[in-house]
């Protein structure tokens, strides 16, 4: 670490020939500071503060909305519901977790006056809707909790979330008012997703039309989070806006057509849209009054989850496909050309670090993994020397189609997990190859849904909780026929956030912030095992097959 430090004073000192120059600017030059990058993703808020000037990541903390925040009856980050496709959460577990965790890095002694940008992200497609605009708050009084201001603020008490499977029918209501699936496609990048925001917006609106009429102000999780930073409407930036079926991709703002076939007096509710590196404001006075935050700190527009992997997997540039193995498994890469799904599964967003990228979501990822260890009562070492030691590629022939949840990829409203094979597999009575089962068929689809992207990559990035697993990482490097390289950072979302406000802030080249921060670690790398191709091109194809038999309904 102490040569790459010497490499990056080297350059922040101007490109100086002589080894003296860099460490005197190392140790002497003015400081530029540190940046925090924020994540509120689906189960917890995360926050990442890097220092420009050492090339170091300085703390890294998570607060666990379940375990922190139980009031708020969201264990696993939604409320409870009958109705099982509904998935929605309390917008103030979001606002009171951001007190909390910023209270926890003043009282771990880190200096947050010498913070210098903040910018982070949101689980995507998620919304929020105000009674009020953010414009009229102006500023958050210092005598009383950030969560009573808001609570007033809202005109519907739980906004859905990317889980949320109830809006077929308004799906198919937005895709003929828009002229059908193909001009939907062409003009957002995705075809009409149950998750994706216009969908709720329509079902809220048809649903409580009276809170609707109240509603002032619609947000994604990423911009509602930045609104609370600057306690004014913070734009919502055009990676995220892809992933609300409302956003016209070659334009770059939002699309009359798809606004006018989603809800009536839409238009006058939607923020603008920025780039990603637009600054929304300063931080308000009340979080640098109340934990020590310097004045005027700049908060730059906040994206969704996935884009901001992107930047803090250092992927941002065609070249690597990046897996991020958390509540959902994501694949994403940067696109060197625009092209849509012809399947109508994966979605074109936008890149934060400029132009698009491509994005496949998979709901059955940790939460399907985490099924299967309960019911063997495996704990993940358990399940990594299960796959590993007790098993071998292809599993016999044993094979999961693991759907526990409604899918997004395929589409599969009403899923039931299917298992084909030995009869211990398929009564539940074999752990290991149940273990590698599960896997094997993410991985497969994996493979499979991504294959429209026209791009097959030599190294595949992975981030997440998951990517620790050393049983994963093996069935992903031998089914994909690539080399698996974990980010030595886990949470690369918040990482993204905190390394686009390091280069909002000081102009950096965007490969010098992704040498320094976004390694990845060289002992955990995984190389495909050649020899066993063959077995997972036999075994895809049969997965391919028993996947189309189960979205047709045979």
């Amino acid at each position: 670490m102490a040569g790459s430090v010497l490499q990056w004073a080297w350059r922040r000192a101007g490109g100086r020939t002589t080894l003296q120059a860099a460490i005197d600017f190392g140790r002497n030059g003015a400081p530029l500071g540190r940046y925090l990058g924020l994540d509120s993703s689906t189960q917890s808020l995360s926050a990442i503060v890097i220092d420009s000037d050492t090339g170091q990541v300085v703390v890294e903390r998570t607060l666990n909305f379940g375990q922190r925040l139980p009031s708020y009856r969201c264990p696993s980050g939604f409320l409870p519901a009958e109705d099982p496709k509904v998935k929605q959460s309390d917008p103030l577990m979001w606002v009171e977790a951001l007190e909390l965790l910023f209270g926890e890095l003043k009282s771990s002694g880190l200096d947050l006056s010498q913070i210098r940008g903040i910018s982070g992200a949101g689980q995507q497609h998620g919304s929020v809707y105000l009674g009020r605009s953010m414009v009229t708050v102006g500023r958050w009084a210092e005598g009383a909790s950030l969560v009573d201001q808001v609570r007033p603020l809202l005109s519907r008490a739980v906004g859905p979330i990317w889980m949320d499977s109830s809006t077929s029918q308004q799906c198919a209501e937005i895709t003929s008012a828009a002229g059908g699936e193909q001009r939907v496609v062409t003009i957002t990048g995705s075809r009409a997703i149950e998750r994706f925001t216009a969908a709720q917006i329509r079902k809220f609106a048809q649903t409580e039309p009276k809170a609707w009429d109240a509603t002032v102000e619609v947000h994604l999780v990423s911009s509602f989070m930045a609104s609370m930073l600057v306690a004014t409407t913070a734009g919502i930036d055009l990676g995220d806006g892809a992933g609300m079926n409302l956003l016209d991709l070659a334009a770059g703002d939002w699309s009359p057509v798809m606004v006018q076939a989603t809800a009536p007096g839409l238009e006058r509710k939607l923020p603008r849209t920025v780039p990603s590196c637009t600054a929304v404001g300063p931080l308000a006075d009340y979080f640098v009054s109340r934990f020590g935050f310097a004045p005027k700190t700049p908060v730059y527009a906040f994206t969704g989850d996935n884009p901001s992997s992107l930047v803090g997997m250092g992927a941002s540039r065609p070249g690597s496909m990046v897996i991020s193995l958390g509540t959902s498994d994501t694949v994403f890469a940067a696109m060197s050309q625009p092209r849509t799904d012809p399947r109508g599964y994966g979605h074109v967003f936008g890149n934060p670090a400029g132009g698009f990228m491509s994005l496949i979501c998979f709901s059955n990822g940790s939460l399907a993994r985490e099924e299967i260890a309960r019911r063997f009562g495996l704990s993940w070492d358990g399940f990594a020397s299960a796959i590993l030691e007790h098993t071998r590629p292809g599993n016999d022939g044993n094979m999961m189609l693991p759907y526990f949840v409604p899918e997004i990829t395929p589409r599969l409203l009403h899923p039931e997990p299917c298992w084909f094979g030995s009869r211990d597999f398929t009564e539940g009575r074999d752990a290991a190859r149940a273990a590698r089962a599960i896997v094997e068929a993410q991985a497969l689809g994996m493979r499979l849904y991504s294959s429209w992207i026209g791009e097959k990559p030599e190294t595949v990035l992975t981030t997440g909780g998951a990517s620790k697993n050393r049983g994963i990482l093996r069935v992903l490097a031998d089914v994909l026929g690539a080399e698996i390289r974990p980010l030595t950072v886990a949470n690369s979302s918040a990482l993204g956030g905190a390394l686009r406000a390091a280069q909002a802030t000081e102009k950096l080249p965007w490969g010098d912030l992704f040498d320094q921060f976004a390694a990845t670690d060289p002992l955990r790398r995984v190389s495909p095992d050649p020899s066993v191709r063959g077995v997972y091109e036999e075994l895809g194809a049969q997965f391919e097959r028993r996947v189309e038999e189960m979205v047709a309904g045979r």
